[in-house]
Protein backbone atom coordinates (compact mmCIF):
# COMPACT_ATOMS: atom_id res chain seq x y z
CA UNK A 1 0.00 0.00 0.00
CA UNK A 2 1.43 3.16 -0.91
CA UNK A 3 -1.52 5.76 0.49
CA UNK A 4 -3.64 5.24 3.20
CA UNK A 5 -6.69 7.61 2.84
CA UNK A 6 -9.27 7.36 5.71
CA UNK A 7 -12.33 9.95 6.09
CA UNK A 8 -13.75 10.69 9.31
CA UNK A 9 -17.76 11.45 9.62
CA UNK A 10 -18.49 12.71 13.06
CA UNK A 11 -20.95 14.75 15.58
CA UNK A 12 -19.77 18.46 14.46
CA UNK A 13 -17.20 20.67 12.46
CA UNK A 14 -15.30 20.83 16.56
CA UNK A 15 -14.96 16.83 16.01
CA UNK A 16 -12.34 17.68 13.15
CA UNK A 17 -9.72 18.05 16.06
CA UNK A 18 -9.72 14.05 15.87
CA UNK A 19 -7.93 13.80 12.87
CA UNK A 20 -4.59 14.13 14.38
CA UNK A 21 -5.33 11.34 17.17
CA UNK A 22 -6.82 9.29 14.26
CA UNK A 23 -3.28 9.64 12.20
CA UNK A 24 -1.20 9.28 15.05
CA UNK A 25 -3.08 6.09 16.75
CA UNK A 26 -2.64 4.56 12.39
CA UNK A 27 1.26 5.29 12.38
CA UNK A 28 1.64 4.33 15.95
CA UNK A 29 0.06 0.91 15.06
CA UNK A 30 2.42 -0.09 11.68
CA UNK A 31 0.87 2.76 9.30
CA UNK A 32 4.47 3.21 7.04
CA UNK A 33 2.87 4.77 3.63
CA UNK A 34 1.25 7.91 3.01
CA UNK A 35 -1.80 8.62 4.95
CA UNK A 36 -4.64 11.13 3.56
CA UNK A 37 -6.99 12.12 6.25
CA UNK A 38 -10.84 14.09 5.20
CA UNK A 39 -13.25 15.17 7.43
CA UNK A 40 -17.07 14.48 6.18
CA UNK A 41 -18.21 18.26 5.82
CA UNK A 42 -22.18 17.56 5.21
CA UNK A 43 -23.29 20.93 6.12
CA UNK A 44 -23.47 22.82 2.90
CA UNK A 45 -25.45 20.24 1.47
CA UNK A 46 -28.92 21.14 -0.24
CA UNK A 47 -30.55 18.13 0.87
CA UNK A 48 -28.31 16.50 3.86
CA UNK A 49 -29.09 13.01 4.99
CA UNK A 50 -30.98 13.10 8.51
CA UNK A 51 -30.06 9.57 9.36
CA UNK A 52 -26.45 8.08 10.70
CA UNK A 53 -27.17 5.51 7.90
CA UNK A 54 -27.68 8.45 5.33
CA UNK A 55 -24.47 10.41 6.74
CA UNK A 56 -22.64 7.16 5.98
CA UNK A 57 -23.40 6.47 2.37
CA UNK A 58 -22.70 10.26 1.57
CA UNK A 59 -19.76 10.79 3.37
CA UNK A 60 -18.43 7.44 1.28
CA UNK A 61 -19.62 9.21 -2.17
CA UNK A 62 -18.64 12.98 -1.53
CA UNK A 63 -14.74 11.76 0.03
CA UNK A 64 -13.87 8.18 -0.72
CA UNK A 65 -11.75 6.39 1.22
CA UNK A 66 -9.55 3.39 2.49
CA UNK A 67 -11.30 3.24 6.09
CA UNK A 68 -13.63 5.25 7.51
CA UNK A 69 -14.02 6.53 11.10
CA UNK A 70 -17.88 6.79 12.41
CA UNK A 71 -17.92 9.18 15.44
CA UNK A 72 -20.41 10.43 18.09
CA UNK A 73 -19.41 11.82 21.32
CA UNK A 74 -21.11 9.63 24.52
CA UNK A 75 -22.25 12.62 26.20
CA UNK A 76 -25.10 11.32 28.74
CA UNK A 77 -25.68 8.17 27.08
CA UNK A 78 -23.70 5.11 27.89
CA UNK A 79 -20.37 3.95 25.96
CA UNK A 80 -22.57 1.04 24.37
CA UNK A 81 -25.70 2.72 23.63
CA UNK A 82 -23.49 4.79 21.38
CA UNK A 83 -21.57 1.83 20.02
CA UNK A 84 -24.76 0.04 19.18
CA UNK A 85 -26.33 3.30 17.32
CA UNK A 86 -23.44 3.26 15.22
CA UNK A 87 -22.51 -0.35 14.45
CA UNK A 88 -26.70 -0.49 13.96
CA UNK A 89 -26.16 2.37 10.98
CA UNK A 90 -23.08 0.27 9.68
CA UNK A 91 -25.13 -3.03 9.64
CA UNK A 92 -28.56 -0.83 6.99
CA UNK A 93 -25.54 0.32 4.58
CA UNK A 94 -23.19 -2.83 4.67
CA UNK A 95 -25.09 -4.03 1.10
CA UNK A 96 -24.04 -1.12 -0.54
CA UNK A 97 -20.49 -0.63 1.64
CA UNK A 98 -19.84 -4.53 1.70
CA UNK A 99 -16.28 -4.10 1.66
CA UNK A 100 -15.39 -0.84 3.29
CA UNK A 101 -13.54 -1.47 6.78
CA UNK A 102 -15.44 0.41 9.18
CA UNK A 103 -14.71 1.81 12.76
CA UNK A 104 -16.97 3.22 15.38
CA UNK A 105 -15.46 6.21 17.20
CA UNK A 106 -16.77 7.11 20.55
CA UNK A 107 -15.19 9.09 23.12
CA UNK A 108 -16.02 9.52 26.89
CA UNK A 109 -17.81 11.91 27.42
CA UNK A 110 -16.75 14.29 24.11
CA UNK A 111 -13.79 13.95 21.90
CA UNK A 112 -12.78 17.42 23.92
CA UNK A 113 -11.76 15.10 26.58
CA UNK A 114 -8.59 13.57 25.00
CA UNK A 115 -7.16 17.21 24.76
CA UNK A 116 -7.23 17.87 28.29
CA UNK A 117 -3.67 16.61 28.88
CA UNK A 118 -1.11 18.69 27.15
CA UNK A 119 -0.21 21.71 28.65
CA UNK A 120 2.20 23.38 26.11
CA UNK A 121 -0.73 22.33 23.10
CA UNK A 122 -3.06 24.09 24.75
CA UNK A 123 -0.36 27.34 25.08
CA UNK A 124 0.59 27.18 21.66
CA UNK A 125 -3.22 26.91 20.15
CA UNK A 126 -4.66 30.01 22.72
CA UNK A 127 -2.00 31.92 21.05
CA UNK A 128 0.33 33.06 23.97
CA UNK A 129 2.54 30.21 24.01
CA UNK A 130 5.06 31.81 27.08
CA UNK A 131 2.24 32.68 29.02
CA UNK A 132 2.48 32.21 32.64
CA UNK A 133 -1.25 32.15 33.63
CA UNK A 134 -2.05 29.22 36.22
CA UNK A 135 -3.71 26.29 34.38
CA UNK A 136 -5.88 23.65 36.25
CA UNK A 137 -6.07 20.37 34.69
CA UNK A 138 -8.22 17.64 35.53
CA UNK A 139 -6.23 14.30 35.96
CA UNK A 140 -5.95 12.41 33.32
CA UNK A 141 -7.69 9.51 35.01
CA UNK A 142 -10.68 11.57 35.49
CA UNK A 143 -10.90 12.44 31.61
CA UNK A 144 -13.91 10.19 31.46
CA UNK A 145 -15.88 11.53 34.28
CA UNK A 146 -16.05 15.21 33.76
CA UNK A 147 -19.76 16.30 33.00
CA UNK A 148 -18.10 19.13 30.24
CA UNK A 149 -14.82 18.52 28.99
CA UNK A 150 -15.58 21.11 25.93
CA UNK A 151 -16.64 23.62 28.30
CA UNK A 152 -13.31 23.05 30.57
CA UNK A 153 -10.98 23.50 27.54
CA UNK A 154 -12.43 26.21 26.15
CA UNK A 155 -11.99 27.87 29.90
CA UNK A 156 -8.35 26.87 29.69
CA UNK A 157 -7.98 28.68 25.81
CA UNK A 158 -9.62 31.51 27.42
CA UNK A 159 -7.09 31.73 30.46
CA UNK A 160 -4.48 30.75 28.48
CA UNK A 161 -4.66 33.80 26.07
CA UNK A 162 -4.25 36.07 28.66
CA UNK A 163 -6.68 38.01 27.21
CA UNK A 164 -9.24 39.84 29.14
CA UNK A 165 -12.96 41.63 28.36
CA UNK A 166 -14.31 41.61 24.88
CA UNK A 167 -11.32 39.93 23.31
CA UNK A 168 -11.75 37.13 26.22
CA UNK A 169 -15.15 36.36 24.89
CA UNK A 170 -14.21 36.85 20.92
CA UNK A 171 -11.47 33.73 21.06
CA UNK A 172 -12.55 31.41 18.04
CA UNK A 173 -12.45 28.14 20.41
CA UNK A 174 -13.83 25.56 18.49
CA UNK A 175 -11.13 26.63 15.76
CA UNK A 176 -8.53 26.70 18.78
CA UNK A 177 -9.82 23.14 19.76
CA UNK A 178 -8.20 21.51 16.32
CA UNK A 179 -5.25 23.71 17.04
CA UNK A 180 -4.30 21.87 19.98
CA UNK A 181 -4.89 18.43 18.59
CA UNK A 182 -2.39 19.85 16.02
CA UNK A 183 0.14 20.46 18.42
CA UNK A 184 -0.04 17.21 20.26
CA UNK A 185 2.84 15.13 19.59
CA UNK A 186 1.79 11.87 21.59
CA UNK A 187 -1.42 10.63 22.76
CA UNK A 188 0.38 8.23 24.53
CA UNK A 189 -0.83 9.30 27.79
CA UNK A 190 -4.63 8.66 26.47
CA UNK A 191 -3.78 4.85 26.62
CA UNK A 192 -5.18 4.81 30.48
CA UNK A 193 -8.69 5.51 29.14
CA UNK A 194 -11.35 2.69 28.34
CA UNK A 195 -12.57 4.42 25.20
CA UNK A 196 -9.50 5.00 23.74
CA UNK A 197 -7.94 1.85 24.15
CA UNK A 198 -11.07 -0.02 22.63
CA UNK A 199 -10.27 2.78 19.39
CA UNK A 200 -6.78 1.59 19.21
CA UNK A 201 -7.63 -1.99 19.59
CA UNK A 202 -9.98 -2.18 16.82
CA UNK A 203 -7.48 0.10 14.34
CA UNK A 204 -4.77 -2.60 15.55
CA UNK A 205 -7.30 -5.29 14.39
CA UNK A 206 -8.56 -3.80 11.22
CA UNK A 207 -4.83 -3.21 10.52
CA UNK A 208 -4.33 -6.55 10.86
CA UNK A 209 -6.76 -8.11 8.77
CA UNK A 210 -6.19 -6.20 6.34
CA UNK A 211 -2.78 -6.71 6.46
CA UNK A 212 -1.91 -2.88 6.04
CA UNK A 213 1.33 -2.98 8.00
CA UNK A 214 3.15 -5.16 5.55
Amino acid sequence: MNELRYTLLSDGSSDEALLPILTWLLRENGIQSAIQSAWADLRRLRKAPQTLSGKIKKSVDLYPCDLLFVHRDAENEPYKIRIAEIEKAIQEVRTSLAVLPIIRVVPVRMQEAWLLFDEKAIRRASGNPLGRQSLQFPPIAKLEQLHDPKNILHELLREASGLKGRRRKRIPTNKHTRRVAEFIENFSALRTLSAFKALEADIQQMIETQKWHS
